[in-house]
Formats: C-alpha cells, sequence, structure tokens
C-alpha cells in the first residue's frame, strides 16, 4: 500500500508566553488569579519565548536542505503564530511548500475557569474543583470549555487533512501543551493513563520538539515512530552553529 504519512512530524510547543510568566508568579504567591488583561488567543510570547523560538529556528536551520520541514501548520493564538513566525525566518518562507494558520490547533478552552489557578478553582467553584478531581482532565469538561477528549476529537480531523494533503512531506506544528500532549495520545495509540502519566511527569517544555519520523517496516504498512520527545535547543543555538539531535527517544523530564 502507498504511503499515507508524512516522512517527518515535528510537534513543537510555543515558546514562554507573558500568560506562563503570569501563571507562574500566581502559583509561586498561592494567589487565586493569572493576571493578564489580554483574550488567552492574543497572549504574546515573553522576551525568553522569542529567544527560545530563535534558537529552536537555529537548530531546524541547521540541518541539511532535504531534512527541514516543508509544510508549517500552526496555532492562530498569538504565540503560536509568533513562535513558528521567528521559526521560518530562519528556515527561509520561500523554501517551504505551505504555511496554514489552522484553528484547530489551538489551546484548549478553559470556560468559566479560564485565568484562575488550581487554586482559584478550588476556592471559587469548589463543586467543580471536586468534580475535576473525581473525573479527571481527560474527560473532565469546564462550563463553556474543553476536555481532553474535546481537543482529540478535533485533532483526529487534522490527521486526515495531514495525510490528504502532505503525504511524504516534512510537516512541523506549532501548538500548544495540550495539542502536544493530545497529538502524542493518536500518534502514539496511548490510552488515558499513559498520556496522563507522562502529563503528570511534567510540563511540556516551551519551545520542546517531539518528532516522529515514517518508519516503512513498522505495522502493516508502515507508521510513525517516535524520534525526540521533549527536545529543547540550547539558547546559545540562536547565534551559534548547531548540532542537530535526531533519532534519540527519550522520556518526558521528571
Amino acid at each position: 500500500m502507498e504511503q499515507k504519512w508524512p516522512q517527518q512530524i515535528w510537534l513543537v510547543r510555543h515558546g514562554q508566553s507573558a500568560g506562563n510568566v503570569a501563571r507562574d508568579a500566581a502559583e509561586a504567591a498561592a494567589g487565586l488569579h493569572i493576571d493578564i488583561a489580554e483574550r488567552d488567543v492574543d497572549v504574546p510570547l515573553s522576551p525568553l519565548g522569542t529567544e527560545q523560538a530563535r534558537a529552536l529556528g537555529a537548530w531546524f536551520a541547521a540541518m541539511p536542505g532535504h531534512e527541514r520541514p516543508t509544510v508549517v501548520l500552526h496555532s492562530p493564538y498569538v504565540r503560536a503564530a509568533q513562535t513558528a513566525s521567528i521559526i521560518m525566518q530562519q528556515l527561509g518562507r520561500d523554501s517551504l511548500l505551505s504555511v496554514q494558520v489552522d484553528e484547530r490547533l489551538r489551546e484548549k478552552e478553559f470556560g468559566i475557569l479560564d485565568r484562575l489557578t488550581v487554586l482559584g478553582i478550588q476556592h471559587q467553584y469548589p463543586e467543580l474543583y471536586e468534580q475535576r478531581q473525581h473525573v479527571g482532565k481527560f474527560y473532565f469538561r469546564p462550563p463553556g470549555g474543553e476536555s481532553w477528549c474535546d481537543v482529540i476529537l478535533r485533532l483526529r480531523s487534522i490527521i486526515d487533512t495531514i495525510t490528504r494533503e502532505y503525504c511524504k512531506e516534512r510537516v512541523l506544528i506549532v501548538g500548544h501543551q495540550v495539542t502536544v500532549n493530545c497529538f502524542r495520545y493518536l500518534f502514539e495509540r496511548l490510552d488515558e493513563a499513559a498520556i496522563l502519566a507522562f502529563d503528570r511527569a511534567a510540563d511540556v517544555p516551551n519551545c520542546s520538539v517531539t518528532s516522529y519520523s515514517f518508519d516503512p517496516a513498522q505495522g502493516k504498512h508502515g507508521k510513525l515512530g517516535l524520534q525526540l520527545t521533549n527536545f529543547v535547543a540550547p539558547l546559545e543555538a540562536a547565534g551559534t552553529p548547531v548540532t542537530v539531535q535526531k533519532d534519540v527517544p527519550a522520556a518526558p523530564k521528571a
């Protein structure tokens, strides 16, 4: 049977955002609310996030031309779009076959829990907090928001698009922590327990790479094989030559 998958897929979480900084500050202070003025979709990269994206762009640019991405798909959220744009500046926009913004790659929607810390949820919505603890984040859907299953449903349709339009291409996908984890759930055929174990072990690092390469020897007709997990390009890569790391499976950082 003819290959249906891209030759390579890289999953990238956006660089550190102003929202990530605000969340960390709120949690460190045992606060209830995350101090973000913008809509979630409009939250930009932090200065560190910009440097992380430049470092990752240099990492991709250091690859031989025949191994670099040919297609870029990214979330419409500003932090993801900025990350993708910075990477593409180093790859050269004209070298890419296709660049697409896709709303199906957006962050998980938090509904009425938006901009609340876990402590804030417990304080402001104790019944929802209890339900969230009982059901677990994979199935829990806050009012006006999404569960992980909801995100997985929209990502299934993206996979249909990718296999239809980008067969044998090298596809870079820039999204969010939950989208990276949910893609892993689909590509690696995981279950709830396995993907939540990865999530509990550590956050997906900002600007990290999880990658897959098509292996014709796997399965009946070939499938995507995991290469990198949560690889982070060193920041010094933004201004110096880098060594391209690949073919090194790794567990999420503890």
